[in-house]
């Protein structure tokens, strides 16, 4: 959730008795650092910190020019002006790597990629629990061979960026509900689900069928700590059932959006952008802009396939709502 996430959210969410998450991929080593140390100050539950796993990238200048050429007409809509170079295309891993070691929080998750076993040794020596996201059975029996405590089952129903590190994302867009079952037989440590779930009867569904907890995200973002602009809200609130699909144009790695019309104009070149981290790179000041004004257009409006089922209430509210869902979905299915 990243851009969606801060301390007082993850913090509530651990305090109402859930596992809070705060995204940390987009933050240098010293904003990292003193997230996990907000979070302690304002919940002594357990939390988990998340990172892109990311090698630094080369990009083609040739293909950085033909880029900001597709994206001039939205900074013009936006009075930005011409393009310039970007001062760095991403955060360094491994200093975020080193800084998210030193911090040591109860548990830490990564996305895009997979450890090393070393990297992951480290990790568990400091403290923390490791969490692998997966999109395929093969991932998964990745990340149990590197010793992650936990595999995230990504479905291909889940909101923002897909995690895939093997094979193509079209092959790996698996739904939930055949993943878990196969995934869970792959793999003897526990899997979280996650992917399209925004009630309890979703979370029910996901145990039934092998998992042993469950992550949501899109029901966190219409909550009052989530930061993300106004008008990305209001699109929550709007969309159906059939209001996402999946897109490379805003960051350049395949992400489960609300459709809008920079992705309907940069449909035709969803295959010529450059990949993650440097199309999120040249998008950024573009997807700044318009949420600062409010312009829903031209916002990563990042949502799962369950954004029809959004709510509006604070964090602590859902977490206890999930909960008595839960109970009551559950004693339903024991009574019948």
């Amino acid at each position: 959730m990243n851009g969606a996430s801060t301390p007082e959210l993850a913090a509530a969410v651990s305090n109402a008795g859930g596992l809070g998450s705060f995204a940390a991929a987009l933050l240098p080593p010293s904003a990292i650092l003193e997230g996990v140390q907000k979070i302690r100050s304002l919940t002594s539950k357990p939390f988990n910190v998340n990172l892109f796993i990311l090698d630094t990238p080369n990009p083609d200048h040739s293909e950085i020019i033909r880029t900001q050429s597709l994206l001039a007409p939205f900074r013009t809509s936006l009075n930005l002006g011409p393009a310039s170079m970007p001062e760095k295309f991403c955060e360094n891993f491994q200093l975020q790597l080193e800084a998210l070691l030193k911090a040591a929080p109860p548990v830490v998750s990564f996305t895009f990629g997979i450890l090393g076993k070393d990297v992951v040794s480290q990790f568990k020596r400091a403290g923390c629990r490791v969490i692998g996201t997966a999109t395929t059975v093969a991932e998964a029996v990745a990340w149990e061979e590197v010793g992650a405590d936990f595999i995230c089952a990504q479905g291909s129903e889940a909101g923002g960026h897909r995690g895939t590190f093997i094979g193509d994302f079209e092959q790996s867009c698996i739904g939930l509900m055949a993943l878990i079952p196969q995934m869970t037989a792959a793999v003897s440590i526990p899997v979280i689900a996650a992917g399209g779930m925004m009630d309890g009867r979703g979370i029910v569904s996901s145990l039934v069928l092998g998992a042993q907890a469950a992550q949501l995200g899109t029901a966190f973002l219409s909550c009052p700590e989530c930061p993300i602009p106004l008008a990305w809200k209001k699109s929550l609130l709007l969309a159906k059932d059939d209001s996402t699909r999946l897109t490379r144009t805003f960051t350049g790695r395949c992400a489960r959006g609300i459709v809008n019309e920079f992705m309907e104009q940069m449909r035709p070149y969803e295959n010529e952008v450059p990949p993650y981290p440097i199309q999120n790179a040249l998008t950024g000041p573009i997807r700044q802009a318009a949420g600062k004004l409010d312009r829903s257009e031209f916002i990563s409006l990042w949502a799962g396939q369950g954004v029809g089922m959004s709510r509006q209430m604070t964090a602590s509210e859902l977490v206890q709502t999930l909960a008595a869902e839960i109970k009551s979905t559950m004693s339903n299915m024991l009574q019948r």
